[in-house]
């Protein structure tokens, strides 16, 4: 368990606190780039690690991402015009380019420094893989972005979706790292069958609810297996990768489509969830890409015009308790819903993780957690963090191999990214 203090550091992220500078570090996405995908468009309202602001793709193709409220008199830019390469504000008509600088004050006659002294306080952004990132940090630490693997991916082999997900990002990232609870929670009850959604993950996990952790310490973060012993002299190993501090590339079986998810806090309760997917070795069909983008087990499904669940923790998840007694161990239809519904609230939207009996089957979370403050309080202490200077770090790819029971955990694993590679390359 942690101590009350512990907790605090680990899921307070708005402006000021130590974990939210540890996030300002790192670049993080803002936006996809299909909402605000039109030259002069309408602008969009962003709120990250707790700060509101407002997107917008100017004139000439640039995105801004800047405070939300007019320097004048706080206006929300929101309801400002976008044209001619910046924001106007609709009140008084003020006005700001992607930058954040004022350049034009047409409602009074202002000396020669003043607009200077308006400029709004903006982000640095770049576009990959179908999102618009940012970086809220200082200036003069600006990383190059990670060199995830989907991000070098083309359009044609790469799709991004994002939801929201109710509860602190720490809950949600902790399930990530606790391999264990797919057998139960995304179980069916007629069957072994566990949904592994989009991973196309092995159906060990259904009938080997006991599992064992080889974690390895890496530049980028965890190499987190589960292991299961399938009594035949082998063993299967789900590698998730914990990418600091919030991406976490999924377990897959070589040759499916791949996925990762990225968790940004919205604020201290609510997160956005992306979901980047992609194939290096082919083009993504049609019939995949409408899966990504259509509600089922895998991907919940989105009020109209919106990223927000029809499934939410204001209608308890649309859950189905005759469903839950003959189908699925929950009685909730999309994975994404089954995890927030158990992980929203655990005994307070922030975990009260000062009431937890942790076991073996915790040790990934126990880990993640001591990487997370040793890096906070290593830049409480004045060390930035290495991870966010190791770009190539990144660049690791998450497996779901089966291997000898005595054959070494760690070099088979090593080997089978290797091997994933060259055939990627093979047929490429």
């Amino acid at each position: 368990m942690l101590s009350a203090k512990e907790n605090e550091l680990l899921t307070r992220t708005g402006p000021g606190t130590p974990m939210g500078e540890l996030f300002r570090r790192f670049w993080i996405p803002a936006c996809l780039s299909e909402e605000i995908s039109a030259l002069d468009g309408p602008p969009l309202r962003v709120k990250l690690l707790g700060e509101k602001l407002v997107a917008f793709r100017d004139s000439r193709g640039r995105v801004g991402l800047v405070n939300r409220y007019c320097a004048h008199r706080g206006a929300d830019l929101f309801y400002g015009r976008n044209e001619e390469e910046g924001i106007r504000c609709v009140y008084h008509g003020w006005k700001f380019n992607v930058d954040g600088e004022c350049v034009e004050i047409p409602n009074a006659v202002v000396g020669p420094n003043f607009k200077a002294s308006c400029k709004l306080l903006s982000y640095p952004t770049q576009e990959r893989g179908g999102m618009v990132w940012t970086y809220m940090g200082p200036p003069h630490l600006k990383p190059e972005l990670p060199h995830y693997e989907f991000l070098s991916a083309p359009p044609e082999k790469c799709y991004v979706s994002k939801f929201l997900a109710d509860g602190n990002y720490l809950q949600s990232l902790e399930g990530e790292c606790d391999s264990g609870h797919v057998g139960f929670l995304h179980r069916f009850i007629s069957s072994d069958k566990v949904s592994a959604g989009s991973t196309g993950g092995q159906n060990y996990v259904g009938r080997i609810p006991h599992i064992t952790w080889r974690i390895d310490e890496t530049d980028y973060g965890l190499m987190m297996a589960a292991e299961r012993d399938l009594g035949d002299g082998r063993v299967n190993l789900r590698a998730n990768l914990f990418m600091m501090p919030h991406t976490v590339p999924i377990a897959t079986v070589r040759g499916v489509t791949m996925t990762s998810h990225i968790r940004v806090p919205i604020d201290d309760e609510s997160t956005w969830l992306y979901r980047p997917r992609w194939n290096p070795s082919r083009t993504l069909t049609d019939d995949e890409i409408q899966s990504f983008k259509t509600a089922g087990e895998d991907y919940p499904d989105l009020i109209p015009g919106t990223y927000v669940p029809k499934e939410n923790k204001d209608n308890d998840y649309l859950l189905d308790r005759a469903a839950q007694k003959t189908f699925s161990f929950t009685g909730i239809k999309s994975l994404a819903a089954q995890d927030m519904a158990v992980q929203y609230d655990q005994c307070g939207v922030i975990a009260d993780r000062t009431k937890e009996n942790l076991v073996s089957a915790d040790r990934a979370i126990v880990l993640m957690r001591k990487r997370l403050l040793k890096a906070v309080r290593d830049l409480q202490a004045g060390k930035e963090p290495a991870e966010a200077s190791n770009p190539r770090a990144f660049n690791a790819r998450a497996m779901d191999i089966v291997i000898k029971k005595e054959a070494s955990w760690k070099d088979e694993m090593m080997a089978a990214m290797d091997l994933d590679r060259a055939w990627i390359a093979e047929v490429s």
